[in-house]
């Protein structure tokens, strides 16, 4: 069945214009006016914007962490996802010390399994290298598609990995055409600034916040970027929280290093304050890196209109504040660090960035859904509406004004860390390979749809103009 979207503005990274959209076998057949005779199926979408859907780069569904397990799986993740404007994610599969990757792979294939509503791809944790690892990467990148891969310098004795896993991981994806990506904070610093505070009686969530200072992320963050610069590879810096670190990018970049940074909308709009709240509220806001000082806010958006940072995942990490996030009572280093994100990113970036000016609409495209399609391997099936592309596009009301809510969310969890922010703009219909997930505000998908995404090898962004539809 051929379907019509007519009368919308099509907007891009690159455009916007008002044109229909012909859909047909799931991918974006045609693009122009007069298509109603072409059709089987006619929407019309007067004065509404037709985005894009929305890439997030950055989620954690079914994936234990603190003793508990992430309170959204692939079918509660990816339908609130959906709801929210987002069409594809890319989620972490973590390994095992000592077995095969392969054998975490296939895991993380099982537990997305019938679930996931939307598309979907993995990014690899690498804890550490030695010949097996080495041996398995080649193939994994060719039978997989999996062209990404994480190390975590936080998380003492947990995740995290030394400055020798980094390099000889950034020496192997520059070889292979893979991107490194960090969580860039020093777990070793941190470990002690955690004891001593416990040791001194500080206890409360705040603590989280103040063990973990904007120091610790930009020396990482800096450390990473030469590591890379020597290496001469490329690096991917995730959840960015804070000037400092913004900077260390840019000073990277300067450089000529192909280091690119990504925020979350948490960092944009929440702030230190928020792990203060009383009665143990604040443990809703632990994550990591930590919410920062509010004075942050402003100078990572100059980061994102100004080119220092790139993308903005959602980092989506959902534990009941009841029975999982009350595991920290008493000690703040034992709440299972996330909040529930994945729902809000696309609306919450459209209303505080495009709204109020920050970012242009097409910065906005780019930030949601076209870099991290480019980045990832996925452009232009993804991030972009175009002939040829997938029909994965969001119809989005932009003056619908509303106010975010645990009562009205998706997710799985008892609360959302947006609480009473009020945002204009909202996904009305959203279409995955054109296909309605989400139709007139109402889910009308069907749990295993969603399809595993095999990812093109990394190569460098200033070739992607130059890439022709597979």
């Amino acid at each position: 069945m051929k379907k019509l979207i007519k009368n919308g503005t099509i907007v891009t990274a690159a455009d916007e214009y008002k044109a229909d959209v012909l859909i047909e076998n799931g991918k974006v057949s045609a693009i122009g006016h007069d298509l109603t005779k072409h059709a089987d199926e006619v929407m019309d979408a007067a004065g509404l914007y037709l985005f894009p859907g929305g890439v997030d780069p950055h989620t954690h569904l079914d994936m234990p962490f603190g003793g508990t397990v992430t309170a959204d799986d692939y079918e509660t993740g990816t339908i609130a996802a959906a709801y929210g404007g987002t069409t594809t994610v890319l989620d972490f599969c973590l390994t095992n010390k000592g077995e095969p990757l392969k054998d975490a792979i296939k895991e993380w294939h099982e537990k997305a399994k019938g679930k996931a509503v939307i598309d979907y791809g993995f990014h690899l944790m690498i804890s550490e290298v030695n010949q097996e690892v080495l041996n398995e990467l080649p193939s994994i990148i060719d039978e997989e598609g999996i062209t990404s891969f994480k190390v975590f310098m936080a998380y003492k004795n947990v995740f995290q990995a030394d400055d020798g896993v980094l390099f000889q991981t950034l020496l192997t994806a520059k070889e292979h055409g893979a991107l490194v990506m960090v969580h860039a904070e020093n777990g070793d610093v941190i470990d002690y600034l955690v004891n001593k505070a416990l040791k001194e009686g500080n206890t409360d969530p705040i603590y989280h916040a103040l063990t973990r200072p904007p120091e610790v992320e930009a020396e990482a963050t800096g450390r990473a970027a030469h590591l890379t610069g020597l290496a001469e590879s490329q690096l991917y810096v995730v959840h960015v929280t804070c000037s400092d670190a913004a900077e260390k990018i840019a000073e990277a970049r300067r450089k000529g290093y192909q280091v690119w940074g990504e925020t979350c909308q948490q960092y944009l709009v929440l702030d230190q304050n928020d792990l203060a709240k009383p009665h143990f509220e604040g443990a809703k806001y632990a994550c990591s890196p930590p919410l920062r000082e509010s004075r942050h806010q402003e100078e990572l958006w100059k980061a994102l209109k100004m080119g220092h940072l790139h993308t903005i995942g959602s980092d989506q990490c959902s534990f009941n504040f009841k029975g999982q996030k009350e595991l920290g009572k008493g000690d703040f280093s034992k709440i299972p660090n996330g909040m529930p994100t994945i729902e809000d990113r696309f609306s919450i970036i459209f209303s505080e960035g495009v709204k109020k000016g920050r970012i242009t609409i097409n910065e906005f495209v780019d930030l949601v859904s076209t870099r991290a399609a480019k980045l990832f391997g996925m452009f232009p099936e993804k991030g972009t509406i175009a002939v040829g592309s997938d029909a994965d596009i969001v119809i989005f009301d932009p003056n619908i004004e509303r106010t975010i809510s645990a009562d009205t969310h998706h997710m799985n969890v008892d609360y959302n860390p947006f609480e009473g922010l009020k945002i204009t703009g909202e996904p009305v219909s959203v279409l995955s390979r054109g296909e309605f997930v989400i139709r007139d505000k109402k889910f009308v998908g069907k749990p295993g749809s969603g399809q595993y995404l095999k990812r093109q090898r990394y190569y460098s962004p200033l070739k992607i103009k130059e890439t022709i539809f597979r």
